[in-house]
């Protein structure tokens, strides 16, 4: 979600978007079952970025989108594990 109050440009909407939706295809392959929502939380200073779709705010959008799914990847991972010790003690046990 790219609220019009957080990007005030269509342009710097879609550019979100699509690097939100480039980044959801190549960085992870999540099970079919997940859906994932994507929210912009602040809003985008045109006076930072003055193009509505520059370099400089590609890149950042591509960082931020990137250090939040390797996050989520790994908390996941960090799941799957301990779930699966959970499993081996629970058959293990007496």
């Amino acid at each position: 979600m790219v609220p019009k109050r957080w990007a005030k440009r269509a342009v710097t909407r879609n550019l979100i978007k699509r690097q939100i939706y480039n980044i959801g295809e190549t960085l992870i392959a999540p099970p079919s079952h997940y859906t994932f929502l994507v929210r912009l939380r602040q809003r985008i200073d045109s006076d930072q970025f003055p193009s509505a779709s520059s370099r400089d705010l590609r890149r950042l959008v591509r960082m931020e989108l990137q250090q939040l799914f390797q996050n989520w990847w790994a908390q996941e991972l960090k799941s799957n594990v301990n779930e699966a010790v959970e499993a081996t003690q629970s058959n293990q046990a007496p």
